[in-house]
Protein backbone atom coordinates (compact mmCIF):
# COMPACT_ATOMS: atom_id res chain seq x y z
CA UNK A 1 0.00 0.00 0.00
CA UNK A 2 1.43 3.24 -0.52
CA UNK A 3 1.92 6.16 1.64
CA UNK A 4 -0.71 8.11 0.68
CA UNK A 5 -2.78 5.19 0.59
CA UNK A 6 -2.46 4.42 4.36
CA UNK A 7 -2.48 8.30 5.55
CA UNK A 8 -6.20 8.31 3.49
CA UNK A 9 -6.80 5.56 5.51
CA UNK A 10 -5.53 6.83 8.83
CA UNK A 11 -7.33 9.81 7.94
CA UNK A 12 -10.70 8.28 7.62
CA UNK A 13 -10.58 6.70 10.87
CA UNK A 14 -9.49 9.48 12.58
CA UNK A 15 -13.08 11.05 11.14
CA UNK A 16 -15.31 8.25 11.93
CA UNK A 17 -14.14 8.03 15.33
CA UNK A 18 -14.66 12.03 16.05
CA UNK A 19 -18.23 11.65 14.02
CA UNK A 20 -19.15 8.67 16.34
CA UNK A 21 -18.10 10.57 19.37
CA UNK A 22 -20.11 14.11 18.36
CA UNK A 23 -23.13 11.54 17.64
CA UNK A 24 -22.95 10.19 20.88
CA UNK A 25 -22.76 13.67 22.81
CA UNK A 26 -25.98 15.53 23.61
CA UNK A 27 -26.57 18.89 21.05
CA UNK A 28 -27.90 20.73 23.52
CA UNK A 29 -30.66 22.03 20.93
CA UNK A 30 -34.67 21.44 21.57
CA UNK A 31 -35.52 19.07 24.03
CA UNK A 32 -37.14 15.77 24.36
CA UNK A 33 -40.67 15.18 22.96
CA UNK A 34 -43.23 14.87 25.32
CA UNK A 35 -45.81 11.48 25.38
CA UNK A 36 -48.43 13.46 24.26
CA UNK A 37 -46.26 14.74 21.17
CA UNK A 38 -45.22 11.16 20.51
CA UNK A 39 -48.33 9.77 20.28
CA UNK A 40 -49.66 12.57 17.83
CA UNK A 41 -47.28 11.79 15.79
CA UNK A 42 -47.17 7.97 16.27
CA UNK A 43 -50.22 7.19 14.45
CA UNK A 44 -49.51 4.24 12.02
CA UNK A 45 -51.43 0.76 11.81
CA UNK A 46 -50.04 -2.49 10.74
CA UNK A 47 -51.51 -4.64 8.59
CA UNK A 48 -51.42 -6.95 11.59
CA UNK A 49 -53.93 -4.42 13.43
CA UNK A 50 -50.73 -3.20 16.14
CA UNK A 51 -51.46 0.35 16.75
CA UNK A 52 -55.21 0.36 16.36
CA UNK A 53 -56.72 2.75 18.78
CA UNK A 54 -59.56 1.74 21.43
CA UNK A 55 -62.77 2.09 19.71
CA UNK A 56 -65.81 1.01 17.73
CA UNK A 57 -68.45 1.71 15.68
CA UNK A 58 -71.02 0.23 12.78
CA UNK A 59 -71.49 0.98 8.97
CA UNK A 60 -74.58 1.83 9.63
CA UNK A 61 -73.96 4.72 11.64
CA UNK A 62 -70.78 5.01 9.19
CA UNK A 63 -73.19 6.18 6.57
CA UNK A 64 -73.91 8.90 8.28
CA UNK A 65 -70.33 10.09 8.71
CA UNK A 66 -69.21 9.31 4.92
CA UNK A 67 -72.36 11.71 3.42
CA UNK A 68 -71.69 14.50 5.44
CA UNK A 69 -67.87 14.10 5.14
CA UNK A 70 -66.51 11.91 1.99
CA UNK A 71 -69.54 12.18 -0.42
CA UNK A 72 -68.57 15.43 -1.84
CA UNK A 73 -65.54 13.92 -3.38
CA UNK A 74 -66.25 9.98 -3.62
CA UNK A 75 -70.05 9.88 -4.41
CA UNK A 76 -73.03 8.95 -1.98
CA UNK A 77 -71.89 5.08 -2.61
CA UNK A 78 -68.07 5.54 -3.36
CA UNK A 79 -68.40 5.67 -6.88
CA UNK A 80 -65.88 8.94 -7.35
CA UNK A 81 -66.88 12.17 -8.32
CA UNK A 82 -64.66 13.82 -11.26
CA UNK A 83 -61.35 13.03 -10.84
CA UNK A 84 -61.65 12.06 -7.16
CA UNK A 85 -60.87 8.16 -6.75
CA UNK A 86 -63.70 5.65 -6.69
CA UNK A 87 -63.67 3.32 -3.32
CA UNK A 88 -66.11 0.75 -4.30
CA UNK A 89 -66.57 -1.95 -7.38
CA UNK A 90 -64.00 -3.28 -9.56
CA UNK A 91 -64.07 -7.01 -8.39
CA UNK A 92 -61.90 -9.04 -11.15
CA UNK A 93 -60.66 -6.36 -12.87
CA UNK A 94 -57.16 -6.44 -11.86
CA UNK A 95 -56.52 -8.75 -15.05
CA UNK A 96 -57.97 -6.41 -17.40
CA UNK A 97 -56.28 -4.01 -19.67
CA UNK A 98 -57.72 -1.28 -17.36
CA UNK A 99 -57.69 -2.62 -14.21
CA UNK A 100 -60.48 -1.37 -11.46
CA UNK A 101 -58.65 -0.89 -7.92
CA UNK A 102 -60.41 0.08 -5.59
CA UNK A 103 -60.54 -0.98 -1.54
CA UNK A 104 -62.67 -4.21 -2.41
CA UNK A 105 -61.02 -4.82 -5.92
CA UNK A 106 -56.87 -4.49 -4.52
CA UNK A 107 -56.56 -3.50 -1.24
CA UNK A 108 -54.39 -5.95 0.72
CA UNK A 109 -55.52 -5.40 4.67
CA UNK A 110 -58.47 -4.02 6.33
CA UNK A 111 -56.45 -2.37 8.97
CA UNK A 112 -54.81 -0.23 6.41
CA UNK A 113 -57.48 0.70 5.44
CA UNK A 114 -58.21 2.56 8.25
CA UNK A 115 -55.29 3.51 8.68
CA UNK A 116 -55.10 5.59 5.51
CA UNK A 117 -58.63 7.25 6.73
CA UNK A 118 -57.01 8.46 9.67
CA UNK A 119 -54.07 9.76 8.77
CA UNK A 120 -55.41 11.47 5.51
CA UNK A 121 -59.34 11.96 5.41
CA UNK A 122 -61.63 14.00 4.93
CA UNK A 123 -59.40 15.98 2.85
CA UNK A 124 -58.35 19.09 4.01
CA UNK A 125 -59.45 18.61 7.67
CA UNK A 126 -57.36 15.41 7.76
CA UNK A 127 -57.24 13.70 11.63
CA UNK A 128 -60.37 15.36 12.51
CA UNK A 129 -62.25 12.33 12.96
CA UNK A 130 -63.02 10.54 16.21
CA UNK A 131 -61.57 7.25 17.01
CA UNK A 132 -65.31 5.57 16.67
CA UNK A 133 -65.84 7.42 13.69
CA UNK A 134 -63.14 6.34 12.01
CA UNK A 135 -64.18 2.84 12.84
CA UNK A 136 -67.39 3.82 11.59
CA UNK A 137 -66.50 5.03 8.30
CA UNK A 138 -63.81 1.53 7.81
CA UNK A 139 -66.92 0.05 8.08
CA UNK A 140 -69.03 1.44 5.93
CA UNK A 141 -66.50 1.83 3.16
CA UNK A 142 -65.95 -2.20 3.17
CA UNK A 143 -69.96 -2.99 3.42
CA UNK A 144 -69.89 -0.87 -0.06
CA UNK A 145 -67.68 -3.72 -0.78
CA UNK A 146 -69.37 -6.06 0.53
CA UNK A 147 -66.82 -6.90 2.85
CA UNK A 148 -68.96 -6.61 5.78
CA UNK A 149 -72.94 -7.40 5.41
CA UNK A 150 -74.50 -6.60 8.62
CA UNK A 151 -74.59 -3.04 8.83
CA UNK A 152 -74.42 -3.47 12.44
CA UNK A 153 -71.63 -5.58 12.58
CA UNK A 154 -69.43 -3.95 15.31
CA UNK A 155 -66.07 -3.01 13.86
CA UNK A 156 -63.35 -2.29 17.00
CA UNK A 157 -59.57 -2.39 17.54
CA UNK A 158 -60.70 -6.71 18.01
CA UNK A 159 -62.48 -7.42 14.73
CA UNK A 160 -60.92 -4.99 12.58
CA UNK A 161 -57.45 -7.56 11.98
CA UNK A 162 -59.61 -10.22 11.40
CA UNK A 163 -61.60 -8.84 8.38
CA UNK A 164 -60.18 -11.13 5.08
CA UNK A 165 -59.82 -8.68 2.09
CA UNK A 166 -60.78 -10.26 -1.74
CA UNK A 167 -57.28 -9.44 -2.88
CA UNK A 168 -55.21 -10.50 0.35
CA UNK A 169 -53.47 -13.27 -1.29
CA UNK A 170 -52.84 -11.24 -5.09
CA UNK A 171 -49.57 -9.72 -3.46
CA UNK A 172 -46.29 -11.44 -3.12
CA UNK A 173 -42.72 -10.92 -2.19
CA UNK A 174 -40.05 -9.33 -5.07
CA UNK A 175 -38.32 -12.61 -6.49
CA UNK A 176 -36.64 -11.14 -9.24
CA UNK A 177 -33.62 -12.41 -7.65
CA UNK A 178 -34.74 -16.30 -8.61
CA UNK A 179 -37.74 -15.22 -11.23
CA UNK A 180 -35.47 -13.29 -13.46
CA UNK A 181 -31.59 -14.69 -12.87
CA UNK A 182 -31.80 -16.50 -16.01
CA UNK A 183 -31.48 -12.84 -17.68
CA UNK A 184 -28.22 -11.34 -15.42
CA UNK A 185 -24.98 -11.64 -17.26
CA UNK A 186 -22.08 -9.35 -16.53
CA UNK A 187 -21.89 -8.82 -20.58
CA UNK A 188 -24.93 -8.28 -21.38
CA UNK A 189 -25.53 -8.64 -25.01
CA UNK A 190 -26.33 -5.31 -26.87
CA UNK A 191 -27.07 -6.56 -30.56
CA UNK A 192 -29.19 -9.05 -32.92
CA UNK A 193 -30.04 -11.27 -28.98
CA UNK A 194 -33.59 -12.14 -30.23
CA UNK A 195 -33.81 -14.88 -32.97
CA UNK A 196 -37.02 -14.51 -33.23
CA UNK A 197 -38.53 -11.45 -34.78
CA UNK A 198 -39.79 -8.20 -33.04
CA UNK A 199 -43.40 -7.76 -32.32
CA UNK A 200 -45.52 -5.22 -31.15
CA UNK A 201 -47.36 -6.88 -28.46
CA UNK A 202 -49.52 -3.12 -26.82
CA UNK A 203 -50.71 -0.41 -28.00
CA UNK A 204 -50.98 3.12 -26.53
CA UNK A 205 -54.55 3.26 -27.52
CA UNK A 206 -55.16 0.67 -24.88
CA UNK A 207 -54.53 3.38 -22.11
CA UNK A 208 -56.28 6.39 -24.05
CA UNK A 209 -53.25 8.02 -25.08
CA UNK A 210 -52.83 7.56 -28.27
CA UNK A 211 -54.69 10.99 -30.18
CA UNK A 212 -57.05 9.77 -33.35
CA UNK A 213 -56.19 10.51 -36.71
CA UNK A 214 -58.05 13.89 -36.97
CA UNK A 215 -57.54 14.57 -33.02
CA UNK A 216 -53.90 15.47 -33.00
CA UNK A 217 -53.36 19.53 -32.24
CA UNK A 218 -52.99 21.62 -35.02
CA UNK A 219 -48.77 22.95 -35.71
CA UNK A 220 -47.93 25.99 -37.46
Amino acid sequence: MSRFLKRASVAALVLAASASAVLAQQLGVGREATVAEIKAWDIAVRPDGKGLPVGKGTAARGETIFQTQCATCHGEFGEGKGRWPELAGGHGTLKADRPFKTIGSYWPYATTVFDYVRRAMPFGNAQSLSDDDLYAVTAYLLSLNDIVKDPNFELSEKTLPAVKMPNADGFYDDDREVSEKQFWARKPCMKECSKEAAAVIGRAMAVDVTPGQKAGPKVD
